[in-house]
């Protein structure tokens, strides 16, 4: 397969797509092209179908795609050129080579999770944390599935259970730095503190925010999936519950990045800064991956700064 993060300039491919997205526009004098994006595992491209002629045949954004192109650079990015395109069959394509995906395994990382999840001794939280990550089958795989953003950091399948289990991982370690922290409410929170995106963001191959996430957002929601299992464990203690949800309400730690409160607890001060270091750093990896040698990158809007891969 001619995969996207391979196409160099002058190549001719005959090739299956997902159309991401497909728009109708005009040019300057008036003449209808279609402006297209397609995906594959590795990544994005744009594309451009210049001449609609009989060889264009019908399809719409989410469809796969057989096109006859070639690639060519426009504004220093690739852009692929479309001369023949239609629909694909079933059988011309796989659906795994189109699905961004994490590059670990998913199971041992789930395996891994329940480990932290059967290390927390406080009977309310585990039981909570039972309720979803070991009895709730369909929870489970939809957080196995599901990526932990749109587009700025782990936003492919199995993302948002990378995620998830790197900032526990950090908040246990912060643990043994800060003894004085209670580690069942702090691993509780890290393992908890996205759950709201299995339904702010719908599945692959959209991976776009629903309308619930639009008007709510995954923070909300998260607290009230918990504040609604909460009420099925019988004398769950209201302190307990206030400084759980707390910890999720305030785990993006500033107001104008979107969180409803400021930490206010030293466990919520702690999973803010590992949420906020596992995406940078997860960011960072994704940005800079591939690249050699020292080459500046340009202006990242996520670190509000010019940056580069480091020297080997």
């Amino acid at each position: 397969m001619n995969y996207i993060n391979e196409l160099r300039d002058g190549d001719i491919i005959s090739e299956v797509y997902l159309c991401r997205s497909k728009s109708v526009n005009k040019n300057k004098v008036g003449k209808t092209y279609y402006a297209l994006t397609l995906q594959d595992k590795t990544g994005t491209v744009e594309a451009k179908i210049w001449e609609l002629t009989n060889a264009i045949e019908h399809f719409e954004a989410m469809d796969y795609i057989k096109i006859d192109a070639q690639v060519t650079v426009f504004a220093g990015a690739n852009q692929v050129n479309i001369r023949r395109v239609r629909k694909a069959q079933e059988g011309e394509y796989l659906v795994e080579n189109y699905m961004p995906a994490t590059h670990k395994n998913v199971e041992e990382m789930y395996d891994e999770l329940m480990g932290l999840v059967d290390s927390v001794t406080d009977k309310y939280l585990s039981t909570l944390l039972l309720s979803f990550y070991a009895k709730d089958a369909a929870f489970i795989k939809k957080f196995k599935e599901h990526s932990a953003a749109k587009s700025m950091h782990h936003a492919f399948m199995g993302g948002l259970l990378e995620h998830s289990l790197s900032v526990a991982k950090i908040c246990d370690f912060m643990c043994t730095l800060y003894p004085n922290m209670n580690r069942d409410l702090l691993i509780t929170a890290a393992l908890f503190h996205d759950i709201g995106k299995v339904d702010e963001l719908s599945a692959f191959p959209e991976n776009d925010y629903t309308d619930e996430g639009q008007l709510i957002g995954h923070i909300v929601m998260g607290s009230m999936m918990l504040k609604e299992r909460i009420r099925e464990i019988e004398n769950f203690p209201a302190v307990l519950q206030n400084e759980l949800l707390h910890c999720i309400l305030a785990h993006h730690g500033e107001l104008e990045y979107g969180s409803p409160k400021k930490p206010s607890l030293m466990e919520a001060v702690a999973l803010a800064h590992a949420d906020n270091m596992d995406a940078k750093l997860e960011a960072f990896t994704e940005i800079t991956e591939g690249r050699e040698g020292i080459e500046w990158l340009g202006f990242n809007r996520m670190f509000e700064n010019n940056i580069r891969a480091t020297s080997k």
